[in-house]
């Protein structure tokens, strides 16, 4: 192990999260309109976590380890940042 460099997980190429993968997630029951936030606070909210320093390859939050594409459209989530989040109120 020595001289390796430490990764996470979700760094490895075999635990990358697809658009696929993401797609079939928000089509669940889960995501039905009741439970989610309306078109343009998800994009808001993406939009700034795609600013953020701790996103990581596009999907996941390094505070938190969500997969940002699918909390992001949950009412009853926040943004994980400490200090008040990054997500408009």
């Amino acid at each position: 192990m020595a001289g390796e460099t430490a990764e996470c997980k979700g760094c490895r190429e075999e635990y990358k999260v697809t658009e696929a993968q993401i797609a079939r997630i928000l089509a669940s029951p889960m995501f039905a309109a009741e439970h989610c936030v309306p078109e343009e606070i998800y994009e808001e909210r993406l939009q700034a976590c795609s600013a953020c320093p701790k996103l990581e390859n596009s999907t996941t939050c390094r505070v938190c380890g969500c997969i940002v594409p699918v909390v992001a459209k949950l009412k009853e989530r926040a943004c994980p940042m400490p200090g008040g989040g990054r997500w408009p109120a």
